[in-house]
């Protein structure tokens, strides 16, 4: 079962460098779904079965759909490659590093001390994750909500075509 694990979280990392390595926007939105749907087995073997299923339903499979089909309405192609900035050419480097220390830095907190006890277990569930999401994060809820609305607005408005 470990194994298994182990091969669908290297999935979903193969699968986000391919997101972000693609030409072409269909290649790299069908990398997506593969990260998505790797992360749902992850969030399985992790007993999260509620936030795996979510993980599929949602996001994988509604906005996907729509990523995918605002990407043929706007009948995008190929990328044009273009002359990347002076700030992305000073800066991309030391930001990778930064993102890379991060990255191994919370791996190196999720290893505790040999004297440390064990954290108190959180109280898990569809209530608990309610209980959670409609009480203390109602306005990340709220406010991601609007995000996704914007976007879909502003994929209209781009498809929108002039006669």
């Amino acid at each position: 079962m470990v194994v298994i694990f182990y091969i669908a979280a290297a999935l979903a990392i193969l699968a986000a460098l391919s997101v972000v390595a693609q030409h072409r926007p269909v290649y790299s939105a069908l990398s997506l779904i593969v990260v998505l749907c790797s992360l749902a087995v992850v969030y399985l073997f992790l007993g999260a079965e509620f936030i795996a299923v979510i993980q599929v339903i949602v996001y994988a499979g509604a906005i996907m759909v729509l990523f995918v089909f605002v990407i043929m309405v706007l009948n995008a192609d190929r990328e044009v490659v273009s002359q990347r900035s002076r700030m992305a050419h000073w800066l991309g480097a030391p930001l990778v590093v930064a993102l890379l220390a991060e990255i191994l830095f919370a791996i190196w907190n999720q290893f505790p001390a040999a004297g440390t006890s064990p954290a108190a277990p959180v109280p898990a569930g569809p209530a608990a994750i309610g209980h959670l999401l409609f009480r203390n994060y109602v306005l990340p809820f709220e406010v991601t909500s609007i995000l996704i609305l914007v976007a879909i607005l502003g994929a209209v408005v781009l498809a929108k075509k002039e006669f």
